[in-house]
C-alpha cells in the first residue's frame, strides 16, 4: 500500500486517503479484457504496474488507439463513467498488469473537492488527444510500410522489449488492416534490414 501511496502523491494526502479506502487494487494477466465495448463504465482504471492498449471497433475492423501506462489512466473510461454513457472502446492488457480501479461515482465529488485530480484529467486528454491526431495522420498520410515500422519502435520503446512475440494476425489487428498486407510488408522491412523475423517473434533493428 505504501508504493500505491508513493505513486500517488501527487494528489492531496486527503484524496489520496479517501482513493485508497474506497478503490480496488487488482492484478490482470496479459490478454486480460479489462473493459468491453458498451459497457458502462463503473471503475476508473489506473495503471499502477504493466501496459494496457485501449481499441475502438468500427463494423468489422478493430484500430489501436493508445498505451494506458504506468501512473496513466483511460481518458475514454473517464468520459463515459463521468457521463454515464456506454464505453465506445474496448481495453486489454498488454503485459501482466496491476490496476488501481477508482469507483466512477465518487468521481464528480473528488473533481470539486481536489483541484489536482482535475489537472490529472485535463493532461490525460491533452495526451490522448496528441495521440489520437497522430493516429489520425498514420491512417490518412503514411504508407503502410512505414505506419507498420512505426507500430513496430512504438511497441519496442513502450514495453522496453526489441525483441517480441506477436503474430501478423495480432498486427494487422491492431492497425486495422489485412493480415496478408502485413506479411508483404513485414518482407519489405526485413528486405531493409529494419526487422529481422524470428520464430513467432520479431525483433526490431
Amino acid at each position: 500500500m505504501t508504493e500505491i501511496t508513493n505513486k500517488l502523491s501527487f494528489l492531496e494526502p486527503e484524496l489520496v486517503s479517501e482513493i485508497l479506502n474506497v478503490s480496488t487494487i487488482k492484478d490482470f494477466s496479459k490478454g486480460t479484457e479489462i473493459l468491453r465495448e458498451e459497457q458502462y463504465v463503473k471503475v476508473l482504471p489506473i495503471v499502477i504496474h504493466g501496459l494496457v492498449k485501449v481499441f475502438s471497433r468500427f463494423e468489422e475492423k478493430e484500430l489501436l488507439l493508445y498505451y494506458i501506462k504506468q501512473n496513466e489512466s483511460c481518458i475514454m473510461s473517464f468520459s463515459a463513467g463521468i457521463n454515464h454513457e456506454p464505453s465506445r472502446v474496448f481495453a486489454v492488457t498488454e503485459k501482466d498488469s496491476q490496476i488501481l480501479l477508482l469507483p466512477v461515482d465518487k468521481l464528480p465529488t473528488w473533481l470539486n473537492k481536489f483541484p489536482r485530480l482535475n489537472t490529472l484529467f485535463y493532461q490525460q486528454y491533452n495526451l490522448r488527444y496528441i495521440e489520437l491526431l497522430d493516429t489520425i495522420k498514420h491512417v490518412l498520410i503514411d504508407k503502410m510500410d512505414k505506419r507498420l515500422y512505426d507500430y513496430l519502435k512504438d511497441k519496442a520503446k513502450i514495453t522496453k522489449q526489441d525483441i517480441f512475440k506477436i503474430s501478423h494476425q495480432q498486427i494487422a489487428t491492431e492497425l486495422g488492416t489485412a493480415r496478408e498486407v502485413v506479411s508483404r510488408m513485414m518482407k519489405k522491412l526485413e528486405g531493409e534490414g529494419k526487422v529481422k523475423q524470428l520464430s513467432h517473434s520479431i525483433k526490431v533493428l
